[in-house]
């Protein structure tokens, strides 16, 4: 499991991120909203802990725009604001559960493990839609306006991560990881033959792109 610690405070954030590592967790420690940015567009993480008072900006805003661009991990906010208003506040804006600071590292540890069993076993849609695309995850097939699309496994991975992030950008680093278990050297481009394939199977000649380039970035389904 990777888990994503911001956290301005060296001290706490080493804290943390020890107790994780210790139960096998793989955790990046970042101090600022820039930082939290660029590593969750770098690679996919499977929760966040999220401090709100950053040298750069708020957590909240983090929080709200990572919810809007459709990251649906668990995210635990840790922080001094302990008021009733700042908790319903976080909660409200797509946040997962709120422990004030100061904290038990233990319960810290219990929450995120259940917030983590929580996701693992909670409901999952089995049919994955987007503009006349179909995908059934059970018998594993893939229509397009009704028609059927052969896909090879590796396709069909690739585009289940398209579908299940239908908002995001998704960056190479992540399409790597989730779709081939590994971080590819990104000057490859085995990525973009794959993205092309999904181009050429589900896009109208003439007609709107099916998968955006994001110049620099990765891609995003339009």
């Amino acid at each position: 499991m990777k888990i994503l610690l911001v956290e301005d405070e060296n001290k706490v954030g080493r804290f943390v991120e020890r107790a994780l590592a210790e139960l096998a967790y793989t955790v990046r420690h970042v101090t600022t909203c820039a930082a939290a940015r660029d590593a969750l567009a770098d690679s996919p993480y499977d929760a966040i802990v999220l401090d709100l008072g950053l040298p750069d900006g708020d957590g909240l805003v983090l929080l709200a725009e990572w919810r809007a661009s459709g990251f649906n991990e668990p995210v635990l906010i840790l922080s001094a604001r302990d008021a009733v208003g700042d908790r319903i506040r976080g909660l409200n804006l797509g946040a997962d559960d709120y422990l004030p600071k100061p904290f038990s590292v233990d319960e810290l540890v219990a929450r995120l493990r259940s917030l983590l069993r929580r996701q693992s076993s909670g409901p999952r849609a089995t049919v994955l839609e987007h503009r006349g695309v179909k995908l059934d995850l059970l018998s594993r097939i893939a229509t397009c306006e009704g028609r059927t699309v052969e896909l090879t496994s590796r396709e069909f991975a690739l585009l289940e991560l398209f579908l299940q992030h239908s908002k995001r950008v998704l960056t190479r680093t992540m399409i790597a990881e989730k779709v081939w278990d590994a971080s590819y050297d990104l000057e490859t481009n085995l990525i973009d033959v794959y993205v092309r394939r999904l181009r050429q199977k589900f896009e109208r000649p003439g007609g709107e792109p099916f998968i955006k380039t994001i110049r620099g970035t990765g891609y995003q389904l339009a």
